[in-house]
């Protein structure tokens, strides 16, 4: 018999009967049933999740943040209904408590009172996690804990990003005020750099004037060292000068008694006179220039010297100056010093005045000697003369006793004022290196909070929200799908499709005979050339059955359900391939081994229900079902169905068909053996055939 003939036979005896045909399209759309009924139930389950019943338990008492009455349990509440993604209830502790029990509610969430007061105890001594208790019955679906983890990972989610918004913005204007204080001071330190250079320029000339001060004091230590001596030897010479000019009143006034003797009187008179003028002269000589020098000293004059003797371009700061004449003026030196002129100024009037009148006596004596007739008469004036030139003699010994007297104390305070300015010199060069260093601090304080502000950005009210909003939820996910299916039933599709042509395989050979026994008997004892045909025409039949039945599958897929297919005609040259090279496989256990086959062919369904990797990725399998993935069809036709539908790998494709041809060519082949052997002889089960086959 010929492919063709047993096909048609095949089907006329599956049409014979009205109770043959009804089974038959019952058979026939067992696959559609499965396929669609089962994809239609689950055609997009998480786009109905706000259908899912779910209660919410606000025991939230709020906190206290920054001045700020917030309640982030409140708030969590209001973003969790307005978003609508369960159907959610705030409700009581109790009646959430009983809803659950009694399935009104699949999951709940309890807000406990602290959440608030715990969420912003990272700020303070004692932070703690804030926490959301979720309850869950599985009784409700088994399902129930799965989707309130994902519920409740929204929830933490959208709490974290408040709260990290609030704390980041918090950080962030807190920067932005530290940010405005360091450049208050480094604008502040900058001016401070600045003063410190000028006062170390100040200090350095304040050095160099101090060392010139303490030269010229060493210097006036130096000249006043000898005043003592000086004052002690004019005070010698005044008493001599004293001496002399009262033993010359003395010798006048003995002259103006005895004038008998005048002419060799007068001779020695005026050698004596002469002198005595000579004496006197020596004396003024030396004591109007000492007169003179004590006269003019004073604070003033002696500062206004020392600043002359400065150098050209260095000067005494108004308060070194003052410094220097506080220390002249000292009390107790300068009543010594005004004392020691006084008498200075008294002493050389006095002596001016002895040298007048030595000089008008040595004159007179001369006038005597040269003309003692004369002389007579003015024996009288020279007698007055001679009587003042002792009374000024007299005070001239005092004066210079006084002067002599205060010389070592005008010694000692030019001494003492050697040592100020020394002293003053040392600590000036201090003043000046230390300015230095804190100069060199100063700048480095100047740059380190330069460098500080520089580090941190500057921002506005605009850009802090940007960047709080950033801080708060850092990365986003930007979804790039190379090949998607859209929807939980779309992806369930390609298993279910692979299972569906199983299945309808499977029940078609319920009705079907996998050979026909006739046709073997017809070719009894020919080759195995013999059996091709009748092999084809036991496959072919199922086969065109499983295509039309794919091909009404994919209609109720594409649309019906309203999934989206990018290759369609591949598509359904694959659901068709699958189909046929399921049939080979049933058809090639029922032919091998009978009922045991058709046994066999619901168990292999089983395995590759398990194996195929259809709901999770095969990786997850244990070993041995994951080795089982790779060695059995559906794997391959779910595989290459996936490609299909979400616009995939068309190599991927070629080579999913590849292994289902194999497949189908491995099936029919040992189909033909098994046929061909039957062909040449019979069996003991041919001719008493068991009950299981």
């Amino acid at each position: 018999m010929t492919t063709p003939a047993l096909v048609r036979a095949e089907l006329g005896r599956l049409t014979a009967t009205p109770l043959a045909r009804l089974a038959f399209i019952a058979l026939m759309i067992v696959p559609l049933l499965y396929g669609g009924m089962y994809l239609w139930a689950n055609q997009d389950p998480y786009a109905k999740l706000d259908h899912i019943p779910a209660a919410l338990v606000v025991q939230d008492t709020g906190a206290t943040v920054d001045g700020d009455r917030v309640n982030y349990g409140q708030k969590v509440a209001d973003q969790a209904v307005e978003s609508g993604d369960f159907d959610w209830s705030i409700t009581s502790a109790s009646k959430a408590a009983s809803g659950i029990r009694n399935g009104d509610y699949d999951f709940t969430f309890t807000i406990p009172a602290s959440f608030s007061r715990d969420l912003t105890s990272a700020s303070g001594d004692d932070p703690r996690r804030a926490r959301i208790v979720m309850t869950t019955d599985d009784t409700n679906s088994y399902l129930a804990s799965t989707i309130a983890e994902q519920a409740g990972k929204s929830i933490r989610a959208s709490v974290t990003q408040q709260v990290g918004k609030r704390a980041a913005t918090t950080l962030l204007v807190s920067l932005a005020d530290i940010r405005a204080n360091l450049q208050s001071a480094a604008d502040g330190s900058q001016q401070l750099v600045d003063g410190l250079g000028s006062a170390q320029t100040g200090a350095s000339s304040l050095a160099d004037g101090t060392a010139q001060l303490s030269a010229g004091a060493s210097q006036l230590a130096t000249g006043t060292a000898d005043l003592p001596s000086k004052t002690a030897a004019l005070d010698t010479g005044a008493d001599r000068v004293a001496s002399g000019a009262a033993t010359l009143s003395s010798g006048l006034d003995t002259l103006q008694s005895g004038v008998s003797s005048l002419p060799s009187d007068t001779q020695t008179l005026a050698s004596g006179a002469a002198a005595v003028a000579a004496g006197n002269k020596q004396l003024a000589d030396t004591a109007d220039p000492l007169a003179a020098q004590l006269a003019g000293l004073t604070p003033e004059s002696a500062v206004a010297a020392v600043v002359a003797a400065l150098p050209e371009g260095v000067t005494l700061t108004p308060e070194q100056q003052s410094a220097l004449t506080a220390t002249l003026a000292d009390s107790d030196f300068q009543q010594r010093v005004d004392g020691a002129k006084a008498q200075a100024t008294a002493l050389t009037g006095q002596l001016d005045q002895l040298r007048d009148g030595s000089a008008q006596v040595s004159a007179g004596a001369a006038a005597l000697a040269a003309a003692a007739p004369q002389l007579s008469n003015g024996i009288a004036s020279a007698a007055s003369g001679a009587s003042t030139l002792s009374s000024g003699a007299s005070q001239v010994a005092s004066g210079t006793s006084a002067l002599a007297a205060a010389a070592p104390a005008l010694s000692s305070g030019a001494s003492s004022l050697s040592t100020g300015a020394s002293s003053a010199a040392s600590g000036a060069s201090s003043l000046s290196s230390g300015l230095s260093s804190l100069d060199a601090g100063a700048t480095k304080l100047n740059d380190g909070l330069q460098s500080g502000v520089a580090r941190i950005p500057s921002s506005n009210a605009s850009s802090r929200a940007d960047q709080a909003s950033a801080i708060s939820d850092p990365v986003g996910v930007a979804n790039k799908d190379i090949a998607s299916a859209g929807t939980y039933g779309a992806g369930l599709a390609p298993f279910f499709i692979s299972l569906a042509a199983w299945i309808g395989m499977y029940a078609l050979f319920l009705i079907l005979k996998p050979i026909s026994k006739r046709a073997i008997t017809a070719v009894r004892g020919r080759s195995f050339r013999a059996a091709v045909p009748i092999t084809l025409g036991a496959w072919a039949t199922p086969a065109l059955l499983g295509v039309v039945q794919m091909v009404a599958l994919f209609a109720i897929v594409k649309f019906v359900l309203g999934f989206g297919v990018t290759h369609d005609v591949g598509m359904i040259a694959v659901m068709a391939l699958a189909s046929v090279t399921f049939a080979a496989i049933i058809m090639m256990l029922n032919v091998l081994l009978g009922s045991v086959g058709q046994f066999l062919g619901l168990v292999l369904m089983l395995i590759q229900l398990v194996t195929a990797g259809g709901t999770f990725p095969w990786q997850t399998l244990p070993g041995p079902l994951a080795a089982l993935h790779f060695a059995l069809p559906m794997s391959y036709s779910v595989d290459a169905i996936r490609q299909l539908m979400y616009g995939g790998s068309m190599a991927a494709v070629w080579s999913d068909a590849g292994v289902l041809a194999c497949w189908l060519l491995g099936a029919l082949v040992v189909t033909l053996v098994v046929a061909g052997r039957q062909g040449r002889a019979r069996t003991l089960r041919d001719l008493r055939p068991s009950l299981i086959g």
